[in-house]
C-alpha cells in the first residue's frame, strides 16, 4: 500500500511494511505519487486538498491529524474514500490552552499586563478582586462554566475546571452525562445561560454551527460573563461579539481562533476591549499520531472498522 505522509510533522510509520512518501502540503501532488491509496493530512491548504481529491483516483483513507475534519471534508474526496479524523489526538494540548484561557480572563491577567507595561502598581485591580462584592469575578472557584461542545476535549477540561472549584455543565447534541458531568442538549442552552459565569466553546466547524455564538446568545448571558473560543472560528460572529465586548455587555473573552487565520492586521478585533487573542496555539501538536495512522492503515487492510470515522 502506498502512503503519503505530509512534510509538516514527522511520523514513525516503521510498524507498516508499506511504501511511505512525504509530499508538501503546500503544493499539487506529484504526478508519480497520485496513485496513492493513503494520505495523511496535517496543515495542509485548501488547494493542496482540492487537487489531491481531484487527481487521485485510487484513494481509499484520507486521515486528517486535525481534530476537526471540516477542511478535509469541503474539499470534495470522492463518496467512497473513507475519512477520518484526529479526535482525542489534540486533547491534552486544547484543554490545557482552554484552561490557561479561562484563567487569565477571569484573572484578569491582560489587564494586569498593560500595568505592567505602564509601570503600574494596579490597586484599583486589588480592591476590586478583595472586595466581597466582586471577588467572586476573579476566580473559578465556585463558578459556573457551561462548555459547549462536550466532546473529548471537554473530558479532558472539565475535571481541570472541577479541581478548580467550578461548577462544570456540558451541552452537545443530547443530554445526559459525559465523563461524570451532567449535559445539557443544545435546546437547553438558552435555559442555562443566564447563570453561565464562562462559556467554553469547543464546538466544531459545521453548517449547523456557522455563527452560533450570536447576538441573541450573548444577550442571555450576564455582562459578568467571559467568552472563551478553543473550537472554530467559523462558530462565532465576531461582530456581535466585538459589539458586546464595545457596549460593556460581556466581561471579557479570548480566542485561540477566527475566522479568518491568521488574523488580518486591519482586524477591529486586535483593538477590541477586554480581548485576549492567541494565533491558534491550543492544538497543533497532535499526540499519538503515528499510532493513530498505523492502527487505521491496519485496519483498512483488515477491512475493519476505522477509527475516528466521519465520512466514506
Amino acid at each position: 500500500m502506498k502512503i503519503l505522509v505530509p512534510d509538516t510533522i514527522e511520523l514513525d510509520l516503521a510498524a507498516l511494511e508499506d511504501q511511505v512518501f512525504v509530499y508538501q502540503v503546500d503544493k499539487p501532488i506529484p504526478a508519480e505519487h497520485r496513485d496513492a491509496e493513503v494520505l495523511v493530512v496535517w496543515r495542509n491548504t485548501s488547494d493542496n486538498l482540492t487537487d489531491a481529491a481531484r487527481s487521485m483516483p485510487h484513494l481509499r483513507l484520507v486521515q486528517t491529524l486535525a481534530a476537526g475534519p471540516d477542511s478535509v471534508l469541503s474539499a470534495g474526496f470522492a463518496d467512497g474514500v473513507a475519512i477520518t479524523s484526529g479526535r482525542s489526538l489534540h486533547d491534552g494540548p486544547v484543554a490545557e490552552h482552554a484552561l490557561a484561557l479561562a484563567l487569565a480572563a477571569v484573572r484578569r491577567l491582560d489587564v494586569l499586563q498593560e500595568s505592567q507595561k505602564a509601570s503600574t502598581w494596579n490597586q484599583p485591580y486589588n480592591a476590586a478582586q478583595s472586595d466581597s462584592a466582586t471577588e467572586q469575578l476573579y476566580t473559578l472557584d465556585g463558578a459556573k462554566v457551561t462548555i459547549w461542545g462536550f466532546g473529548s476535549i471537554a473530558g479532558r477540561l472539565a475535571p481541570l475546571l472541577a479541581a478548580l472549584g467550578a461548577k462544570v455543565t456540558g451541552v452537545a447534541n443530547s443530554s445526559g452525562e459525559r465523563y461524570g458531568f451532567p449535559v445539557v442538549s443544545t435546546e437547553e442552552l438558552p435555559d442555562i445561560l443566564g447563570t453561565t459565569d464562562v462559556l467554553i466553546s469547543i464546538l466544531p466547524a459545521t453548517p449547523e454551527t456557522t455563527d452560533s455564538l450570536n447576538k441573541e446568545i450573548l444577550a442571555a448571558l450576564p455582562s459578568s460573563a467571559i467568552f472563551v473560543n478553543v473550537g472554530r472560528g467559523a462558530t462565532v460572529d465576531e461582530d456581535a461579539l466585538l459589539a458586546a465586548l464595545t457596549e460593556g455587555r460581556l466581561r471579557a473573552a479570548a480566542l485561540d481562533v477566527t475566522k479568518v487565520e491568521p488574523l488580518p492586521a486591519d482586524s477591529k478585533l486586535w483593538a477590541a476591549p477586554n480581548l485576549i487573542i492567541t494565533p491558534h496555539v491550543a492544538g497543533n501538536r497532535p499526540k499519538g499520531s503515528a499510532r493513530l495512522v498505523t492502527e487505521n492503515v491496519t485496519a483498512l487492510k483488515d477491512g475493519k472498522p476505522l477509527t475516528n470515522q466521519v465520512a466514506g
